[in-house]
């Protein structure tokens, strides 16, 4: 008997704090992708780490290697549980003495919880400090202009951060678009630099358009893009939140193991979905190929040139040219993979099991 796909269970939108658009989405990606437009992202949790041992213990408990990151850098890190699957993401900062992590909302507490359990005798003092600091992000080809219009700091390269005199930081970032950076205010001030930022022509934009250049540039989010499976390979966490060679945290044995041993048993991929007038997918719907279940659907979006898509989880052995529909029978999609987003095996071992195949 075939097995059916689970149902789904919808997940509250977890942008819902803030303006999802102003007015005209398309018009706001438009502008993400030719000039500058600016997003509130206040909803950001965000996590302080100050203390002179703050980046030896941070190195102990985060995926990447931080031991040694510099003032005025910063990285992406998960916090894995002991199998190695992801629990939690943030993008961090070294700015002003003190390590700034930027996080989910609704993952801020546990965090938290988790790091402050986790001092022991280190000099560190992690506090939540997201009444302090609220998250602007400005997004497109411009926004080295709109920074510098704004009388804001322009740091170079991906994730290099400048800290601000009144307290917060300016963080370069590689994505959701051609270029883009995120501008850490004090909350109380958070009014006031949204129209110093929108004067100096970044265009008033909703988290809409943000998500719609994040799934367009295959960037992840916990809890959309992952589930309780989830390991950092499968959804390309790899190259910019995992350090392969260093050890010592939580889940490490995993992440070696199956970079060395295996391959992931999943892909993250973008889909072109073809609804119609019907209702899209939404996030955690079955992917299925010949009526089975393989894989899941994660971040669901319109975008202004590509239409309806979105990101997916799918089982490695599905092929790029696999007829797929992604939703449930309320809201059935014909889905296609992007073949730019698809990058197929080359037939050789793992570095781990070609070293094992020489031995013997």
């Amino acid at each position: 008997m075939t097995e059916g796909p689970e149902a789904t269970v919808e997940q509250p939108d977890p942008d819902a704090a803030v303006p999802a658009h102003r007015g005209d989405p398309l018009a706001e990606q438009r502008a993400m992708a030719r000039s500058a437009a600016v997003v509130d992202r206040s909803h950001r949790g965000v996590i302080a780490v100050p203390g002179e041992d703050r980046l030896s213990w941070l190195h102990l408990l985060l995926s990447q290697h931080v031991s040694e990151l510099p003032e005025g850098a910063g990285t992406e890190a998960l916090i894995l549980d002991a199998q190695g699957r992801v629990l939690h993401h943030a993008v961090v900062s070294h700015a002003g003495d003190t390590v700034w992590l930027d996080t989910e909302q609704a993952d801020l507490a546990e965090l938290l919880a988790y790091l402050q359990k986790m001092v022991f005798w280190s000099k560190v003092e992690p506090r939540d400090a997201t009444d302090e600091l609220a998250v602007l992000s400005v997004v497109g080809p411009d926004t080295a202009a709109a920074l510098t219009a704004a009388g804001l700091p322009v740091p170079e390269g991906a994730y290099a951060s400048a800290a601000l005199p009144e307290g917060g930081l300016v963080r370069r970032m590689p994505w959701p678009g051609p270029d883009a950076a995120d501008v850490l205010v004090p909350r109380a001030e958070r009014d006031a630099w949204w129209a110093r930022l929108t004067a100096a022509g970044a265009r008033p934009a909703g988290t809409m358009a943000f998500e719609a250049l994040r799934v367009e540039s295959r960037r992840p989010r916990v809890h959309l893009d992952t589930d309780g499976r989830t390991i950092p390979h499968e959804v390309d966490w790899i190259p910019s939140a995992v350090h392969l060679t260093k050890g010592c945290y939580r889940g490490q044995e995993t992440v070696a193991r199956v970079a060395n041993l295996g391959r992931p048993p999943r892909r993250l991929v973008l889909l072109h979905l073809d609804a119609g007038d019907e209702e899209l997918p939404v996030t955690g719907d079955p992917v299925l190929k010949d009526g089975r279940p393989v894989g899941r659907v994660g971040s669901v979006t319109q975008h202004h040139e590509l239409g309806s898509v979105a990101l997916a989880l799918l089982k490695r052995s599905v092929p790029a040219d696999a007829e797929l529909v992604a939703g449930t029978e309320e809201r059935a999609s014909p889905a296609a993979i992007d073949p730019d987003s698809y990058a197929a095996d080359d037939g050789a071992p793992p570095p781990g099991r070609a070293a094992q195949l020489r031995v013997r």
